[in-house]
Order: C-alpha cells, then sequence, then structure tokens
C-alpha cells in the first residue's frame, strides 16, 4: 500500500503538467459586448463648437465667453434696436449694420470679458462658478492674455472705422467704461449702473451709425431704458454669487437691495418700460411697438415674480431669459417701422377722397 500511495505522488506532476496544456488552448471567455449606444445628435450649440475647437484655442475661446452667448446677445441687442429704429417708415432695418454690429458685438464682449478676467484672476479662484476661467485656472498667462486682448481690440477698430466719423468718435468714448467696468465692484455697491452704461453704448451708436449722428430725443431715452434693463438682469445675476463676494469682499447691488430686490427690480422694469414710450413717441412708433413693450411688461412682471433670489440655477433661468425680452423689442421696432407705411398710404388716401 505505501508503494502504491508513493507511486501516485510520483505521476501527480506528471498528471498536472498535463492539463496546462490544455488550460492554455482553451480559448478565453469574453463578455457579451454591450449594445452600442444611440448616436449623439448634432449640435451647433456655441458650447458645443468650443468644446470641438482644437486644444490650443479652446481656452482663448473660453476666456472670450463664446461658448456663454447670453451676454453677447445682451450687448448686441441694444444696437438692433437703435438701428431698427433709425430706418425710415416702411423699411426694415439695415442688414448689413446688423451684420457689422453682430460682429462687433462678440469683438467687444469678447475683450470686456478677457479685461475682467486679468483684472479678477485673483477673485475668480476663490469663487467656484469662475474658478476652472482659463486665467484662474493657468491655463493661460497675463502675457499670452494681453497679447489676445490687442488682438480682438485691434479687429474691434476694424469694425468702427467701418462707420462715419460721428460714430467712430463716439464708440471710442466707450473703451474707458470698457477698462474700468471690472474695478467698480472692489469701489461701489452699484457695478451694475457702471455695467448699464457700458453695455447699451450701442443704443447711441446704432442710430449714429444710420443717421450720421445721435438723434437725442429717442437716443437718451432708448438708453436709459437699457440701463435701467441691465441693471434688473444682472442684479438677477449677482445673487448667484453673493455668498462668495460676502466672502472675498467683492460689492454688487445684490448685497446692496438684499430682501428688497424685488421692489428695486419692479422699480428699473417701470422706468425701462416708461423710457421705452417715451422713446418710441419720439419717433413716431406705432401699434406693434406698443404691443411689445406690453408684452415686455408682462414678462417682466413673471420674471420678478417668480424669482427667487436665493436659488443660483432659477437666477441664471432669469437672467437668461433676457434674451427674449432683447428679441422682442427688437421685432415690435421693426413690425412699427412697417405700419408706419400702412398709416402713410391712410393718410394719403383720405386726402385723395377730400
Amino acid at each position: 500500500m505505501a508503494a502504491l500511495l508513493a507511486r501516485l505522488c510520483r505521476g501527480a506532476p506528471g498528471l498536472r503538467a498535463a492539463r496546462l496544456p490544455l488550460a492554455a488552448a482553451a480559448p478565453p471567455l469574453r463578455r457579451p459586448s454591450a449594445p452600442p449606444g444611440p448616436p449623439r445628435p448634432l449640435s451647433f450649440s456655441a458650447a458645443e463648437l468650443v468644446r470641438a475647437a482644437p486644444g490650443p484655442l479652446r481656452p482663448y475661446l473660453r476666456l472670450m465667453r463664446l461658448h456663454q452667448p447670453t451676454g453677447t446677445w445682451l450687448l448686441y441687442l441694444p444696437c438692433t434696436w437703435s438701428i431698427a429704429l433709425a430706418a425710415g417708415p416702411g423699411c426694415l432695418p439695415d442688414w448689413h449694420m446688423l451684420a457689422l454690429f453682430g460682429v462687433g458685438a462678440v469683438l467687444m464682449r469678447g475683450a470686456g470679458c478677457t479685461i475682467n478676467d486679468m483684472w479678477d484672476r485673483d477673485y475668480d479662484k476663490k469663487v467656484a462658478r469662475t474658478a476652472s476661467r482659463p486665467l484662474a485656472a493657468g491655463e493661460i498667462s497675463i502675457f499670452q492674455s494681453f497679447i489676445f486682448l490687442g488682438g480682438q481690440l485691434s479687429l474691434a477698430l476694424c469694425v468702427l472705422l467701418c462707420l462715419n466719423y460721428y460714430s467712430i468718435i463716439l464708440g471710442a468714448a466707450s473703451l474707458s467704461l470698457v477698462i474700468t467696468y471690472p474695478l467698480m465692484k472692489r469701489i461701489t455697491y452699484w457695478p451694475q449702473l457702471v455695467l448699464g452704461l457700458t453695455f447699451n453704448w450701442g443704443a447711441l451708436l446704432g442710430w449714429s451709425a444710420i443717421k450720421g449722428s445721435c438723434e437725442w430725443s429717442v437716443c437718451l431715452p432708448l438708453y436709459l431704458a437699457g440701463v435701467m434693463w441691465t441693471l434688473l438682469y444682472d442684479t438677477i445675476y449677482a445673487h448667484q454669487d453673493k455668498r462668495d463676494d460676502i466672502i472675498i469682499g467683492v460689492k454688487s447691488t445684490a448685497l446692496q437691495f438684499k430682501e428688497d430686490t424685488k421692489q428695486w427690480l419692479s422699480g428699473f422694469s417701470l422706468a425701462m418700460l416708461l423710457s421705452l414710450c417715451v422713446a418710441g413717441m419720439n419717433c413716431n412708433q406705432t401699434f406693434p411697438y406698443y404691443s411689445a413693450v406690453a408684452a415686455i411688461g408682462a414678462h417682466l412682471v413673471h420674471q420678478i415674480y417668480s424669482l427667487d433670489i436665493d436659488k443660483p440655477e432659477d437666477c441664471w433661468k432669469k437672467f437668461a431669459s433676457n434674451r427674449t425680452v432683447g428679441i422682442l423689442l427688437f421685432i415690435g421696432i421693426v413690425l412699427g417701422n412697417l405700419w408706419k407705411q400702412k398709416d402713410i398710404k391712410n393718410v394719403e388716401e383720405s386726402l385723395e377722397d377730400r
């Protein structure tokens, strides 16, 4: 029996060796592959275009906020109001001038954001929402952003030089506001007012680009309406960061108004609507224009009533909805001008009947 056990033990390595080639020869088990997901739909949003851009270019596009076009719209729309108001009775606005101002709005908003981030890079590092901005995150240097700023301003100057001399001087005058606005949040609780003066310069420039100079009885009320509008939407925007602003010592109207924000926003809305009515009366606007102003009033009432100043996501939603306000007014101005031609024809027909 002992001899048999010894023989079996000596044969065991051979048996194990015989099994190894069989195990090695066995094909590995394959897990069933997951079914392919649905194809990703094509998107032509600004954010998708920035993500699809080459890697070295992406930080510069983000620096000029090309992935967040709401701000560009809010800068561009006052220009469209002014250009449209300057059109003759029965005429559409100058599409060439609208396109030119559109390019200018993209460039100047980009330049303004670049200047803002250069001033605020140390603050931006301390705020969760802004910590990923290219300068704050160290993706590009101050020198690189300065060169990029020079390129944007040079291209914007080329756009400005396409206008008449009056408009060139008027446009150049806004540069001081563009440069100093980012500093205002360190000095005053009303930086949104300075932003309003800056962002609505196009309400003056658009008219002068068409007419050769400003008609102040129209341009000033329109400009004031834009400033009140900016105070409204940027106060809402500032409520997103109010906790961080307190910590880092930055000022805003959101911190100034606190729980009285809705009362102040209501006052800004009323001043905006009254200014739009004055501008419309001084350039003989018609029923579609005032209908658009009424629709804007309804939109602002809903916006303010439903606003939750303690929810950043709701503040962003309400802020972004102001693009609708600007587009409504532009459509109202265009239709109001076309209505003027109808009124002129009615007057001519009544004179012929006499």
